[in-house]
């Protein structure tokens, strides 16, 4: 087994601290990744304090992982010693079913091995994420990152990045197309950078005009504040694809009334309670309300590859591993811009 240091919680009220565990050694189709940059999501706040009622502990957080390759499994293909390497929110699926084969691992209908907080494929290993030093993962589940990418500010993309990509390329955001991000947070300044990148005309619907100098630096063309009630009079039947990032509670009929006929409203933010939405915000005119949950391997992949052709990363605040309890208080306050990434050359054992 191979050593490894990392932050876990220990509890659900607890903070998260030094924690020392074994990861595999690299089988046969295995790749062992140092791991050097790991994001902050919101969802690893909502795991580590149980907010979603579905925790093991101990629990080490992270799925935006970037590192370099520093071991291959004696059949492993598809990365050598040395290249840089992310891995998102998945470490394997059980590849027979009908979405594995399509690509769509997320979906899995055996149930995808999720990051952390969940279960190898043996259903009794829990993974353990990318708040440590190493990790061994599956080389199919292991992506490429463009060389001309920085591993700091990629890390996010391995979540962040797939969660806003994945509804803008399925619901075709392009020339001609105008696309509307609720949010500008993490996954909302994602989404400006690459609707922009795609060609779309790209509006940032924000609580308040204070992020509107960001979002036209990041590539919005429009900026409007929901507070202002005169926004939702002025943009009545305007947009073909709205998503919304946001995980608070908004009334889901005003923005399905922004949408032009045939319109879509595609749901990335999880509220906590349950939305109510009205019949008539959607057949008066034959809009559609839909979700969308990260990406599978191959579109995962896909989205590196146009952020390096597009140079795109995440904006982020570089910070050390002592700092992550400060920092995940601070990511409830929104205070940052626009994603916190974890240095790990500052993880050092208690």
């Amino acid at each position: 087994m191979l050593e490894a240091l990392g932050y876990a919680a220990s509890a659900a009220k607890a903070p998260l601290a030094p924690y020392k565990f074994q990861r595999r050694e690299p089988g046969d189709h295995d790749v062992v990744i140092d791991i050097k940059y790991c994001g902050i999501c919101h969802s690893d706040i909502h795991q580590a304090r149980d907010e979603w009622g579905s925790s093991m502990f101990p629990m080490v957080p992270g799925h935006e992982i970037a590192g370099i390759v520093s071991r291959v499994g004696a059949k492993a293909t598809k990365h050598k010693v040395g290249d840089k390497v992310g891995v998102g929110c998945m470490v394997d699926s059980d590849r027979t079913c009908t979405y594995c084969k399509k690509g769509l691992e997320q979906f899995c209908s055996g149930g995808a091995s999720f990051t952390y907080n969940g279960y190898e494929q043996d259903k009794k290993t829990p993974t353990m994420g990318g708040y440590s030093n190493i990790t061994t993962v599956d080389e199919s589940f292991v992506l490429r990152i463009p060389e001309n990418l920085p591993l700091d500010a990629a890390a996010p993309l391995l979540c962040a990045g797939i969660t806003l990509y994945s509804p803008l390329s399925h619901w075709k955001a392009g020339p001609g197309k105008k696309v509307a991000i609720i949010g500008l947070g993490g996954l909302g300044h994602m989404g400006v950078k690459i609707a922009h990148a795609m060609g779309a005309e790209v509006t940032v619907l924000s609580h308040s005009m204070k992020k509107e100098a960001d979002s036209k630096r990041l590539g919005a063309d429009h900026f409007y504040a929901t507070s202002d009630p005169e926004t939702f009079k002025k943009l009545q039947a305007t947009f073909d694809l709205i998503i919304c990032t946001v995980s608070m509670d908004i009334d889901w009929n005003q923005y399905l009334g922004l949408l032009a006929i045939d319109g879509s409203m595609v749901v990335c933010g999880v509220p906590e309670k349950e939305v109510p939405v009205g019949a008539f915000s959607l057949i008066m005119g034959r809009r559609s309300l839909a979700g969308s949950l990260i990406g599978g391997i191959p579109e995962t992949q896909e989205m590196l590859d146009f952020c390096g052709k597009h140079n795109i990363v995440c904006d982020i605040e570089l910070i050390a591993m002592d700092k992550v309890n400060e920092a995940y208080e601070r990511v409830l306050k929104s205070d940052v811009r626009y994603r916190f990434v974890i240095d790990m050359a500052t993880l050092k054992a208690a």
